[in-house]
Parts: structure tokens; sequence; C-alpha cells
């Protein structure tokens, strides 16, 4: 009896290099925060339909059911629909107020960053004190540093006024002393003039009224 064909669609076939291959599937990527809190929305409405049964509604209205059980079964239907939706409009004004879907994409952004860190995460020791003293202390070493900072900038910042405060001061006795020279030329001038018109006033012939002329004027023609 002639044995099967192997190959790699035969039963006994190995499949060459188009057999199964070893590699394994890829893990699914596990559901975010929003979409759990959608399933978990989900699960509770379908309780809530399971737990307001038709028996139940039914036996409540137990004269009604036996009279008119079609209208009640809808009654029943319209009072279900009604529910989940106002259940459903609630829980998204609540994630709209509160901006769930934003904190849900944070938070799933977190965890996925923290997978790659290799130090532990923070937990408290139990000791009120140091947890305290190990979460403010850096925090206040770090505003210290920029209070520092701030501060060094702040000298600097005055140094460089006060030096131009000092080059004005020095500008302004500068232009001082040269408004006193000027003053004192002004007022040796005057002395010269005056000395001027007292030897005018000694020439003979000279008259008595006539004023000397302006120094630097030959007082003759």
């Amino acid at each position: 009896m002639a044995a099967a064909p192997s190959g790699p669609d035969g039963e006994n076939g190995t499949g060459g290099t188009g057999g199964t291959g070893t590699g394994a599937s890829p893990e699914p990527e596990a559901p975010g925060r929003s979409q759990i809190f959608a399933t978990v929305v989900d699960t509770f409405l379908e309780k809530l339909v399971e737990a307001g049964s038709y028996p139940r509604f039914a036996h409540c209205y137990q004269g009604f059911s036996s009279l008119r059980p079609e209208v009640l079964r809808s009654l029943h239907r319209q009072f279900l629909t009604q529910l989940q939706s106002c259940i459903r409009e609630e829980i998204q004004e609540v994630k709209t107020e509160g901006n769930l879907e934003l904190l849900f994409n944070s938070l799933d952004k977190i965890v996925e960053e923290a997978k790659d860190q290799e130090e532990p995460a923070w937990r408290p020791s139990g000791i009120p004190e140091e947890d305290i003293q190990s979460s403010l202390i850096p925090y206040l070493l770090k505003h210290r540093a920029f209070l520092r900072k701030f501060l060094k900038e702040k000298e600097e910042e005055n140094r460089n006024i006060a030096g131009m405060v000092l080059a004005g001061r020095e500008r302004i006795a500068e232009l001082r002393e040269l408004i006193r020279a000027r003053r004192n030329s002004w007022q040796d001038l005057g002395k010269e003039r005056e000395e001027l018109l007292g030897m005018f006033r000694k020439i003979p012939g000279m008259p008595q009224g006539v004023s000397a002329p302006s120094p630097g004027i030959h007082p003759f023609p």
C-alpha cells in the first residue's frame, strides 16, 4: 500500500519551510481605563435589566397584568429603555464635567511610561514623619535653589544699576566742576573789564562819560 504523500499540506508532512512557526502570537493590548469604564457601565446596566425583569415588574401590578399583559409588557420595555438612557446621560455628564476621558488617557500614559522604569515606585513607609520629609525635602531644596538663582540675578542687576548710578554721579560732578570753572572765568573776565575801564578813565583827554570798548577791541580808530 502506497504511503501518504508528505508535503506542506499532507498529514504526515513537516511543512518544510512553510510549516507552522514556533513564534508566539503577540499578546493583545490591555484595554484602556476609558474602555474599562464603559464596560463597567454596560455591565451595570445589564445587571439592572436583570434585576428589573418583567416577572418582578408584573408582580407589582398583578391586577393590571392579568387584564392587559401586552400593555404591561410594553410599559416595562419603555421603562427599561428610558431608565438606561437616563443613566447613560447622567454618566456622560459626569464624564464631561470631570473631564474623565482626558484623565483616563493620562493615567494610561503614566502607566505605560512607568513600565520602562527600573526603580521601584515610591511607597509609604508607615512613618508619617519620614514620608513627609522624603516628599517635602526635595521640593524645598528645589525651591531653595530657585530662590538662590533668583537672588543672584537680582544682585547682579543691582550691581549694574549701582554702577550706572555711580557713573551718573561722576558725570554730574564733572559738569558741576565745568560750570564752576566757567563761572570763575566769567568773573575773572569781569574783573579785567573793570580794570580796563579804570585805565581808560585815567588817560588824558578821554571823556569821562565815554565807556571803554569791550575787551578785545582797540579803543582808538
